[in-house]
């Protein structure tokens, strides 16, 4: 991990993000392959203290993993490791660390059913709840404050609380549908949606070469749709329409993570978006 992080600042990347799971698992939640998977907060610190650069941050920390002081100590111990370096990206989960949460009895009982006429069924009222303590508790921290999701509760919560909102997958046109909404929501609350920070997140399977992208697009793509891959001009033209599509970040997470390589096709990527 401190090895990536150093790459990605060698290449020239504008940060580095760290995701918050119990587990990695493959399969179905109750005969799942469990992967360890390294606490965030300490993985972050160490991120911190390895590089001299670029931003750090969480994407996103669980509200529901941790009570709402533990998360403003947390960060505002990192904003002293890297001052003015860090980002505190809040989410309050979804159903796909359901399996996380239920092996270790982080929701009390079981999660309320998703719900259309109720938005704070569509996060869960727990997960909210979370969530909002969460956000208020960082709310004057020395760190920008995100918050991701795109059930109306998160994105109200982010737009009137916040300092910037997270979409995690997704093509560029959904993207930009979901940016007008969350700009809606910060005009809404009487704030300047020039001046609020719209960021975008997925996957990404990256390659030199077209022959060494398409070999590993084989290997590791699976057919998923919404993945940015290919060759450091194939990136940056995907990047390019996040970036029209209104995202001040764009961050990708490499299929293959611990792969050193893929920084410096992002960093060629980046290069090529800041000449263009």
């Amino acid at each position: 991990m401190l090895a990536v992080a150093a790459a990605a600042e060698d290449a020239g990347l504008d940060g580095v993000f760290a995701f918050d799971h119990l587990f990695r698992q493959r399969g179905d939640a109750a005969g799942a392959e469990r992967r360890p998977a390294l606490e965030l907060l300490t993985m972050t610190a160490a991120a911190a203290a390895a590089t001299r650069r670029v931003t750090v941050g969480t994407l996103v920390a669980r509200a529901t993993l941790r009570p709402p002081a533990v998360h403003r100590a947390a960060f505002d111990t990192l904003a002293r490791v890297a001052p003015g370096r860090i980002v505190a990206g809040l989410g309050g989960g979804d159903d796909e660390s359901l399996a996380e949460d239920t092996a270790f009895g982080v929701l009390p009982g079981d999660p309320p059913p998703a719900g259309r006429g109720d938005d704070r069924l569509e996060l869960g009222a727990y997960r909210l709840e979370r969530l909002e303590a969460t956000v208020a508790a960082l709310g004057d921290g020395p760190y920008p404050v995100w918050v991701a999701g795109v059930s109306p509760a998160a994105v109200r919560l982010a737009a009137a609380q916040s300092d910037g909102w997270n979409r995690w997958g997704g093509g560029p046109a959904s993207f930009a549908t979901a940016v007008e909404r969350v700009r809606a929501e910060v005009a809404n609350a009487g704030r300047d949606p020039a001046a609020f920070t719209y960021t975008w997140g997925g996957l990404a399977v990256l390659g030199p070469t077209p022959a060494e992208a398409e070999a590993k697009w084989q290997r590791l793509g699976g057919g998923r749709p919404g993945i940015v891959r290919g060759t450091p001009s194939e990136v940056a033209d995907q990047l390019a329409a996040y970036a029209a599509a209104g995202a001040d970040w764009a961050i990708l997470g490499p299929v293959d993570s611990s792969e050193l390589s893929n920084a410096a096709v992002l960093g060629e990527a980046v290069a090529l978006l800041r000449n263009a």
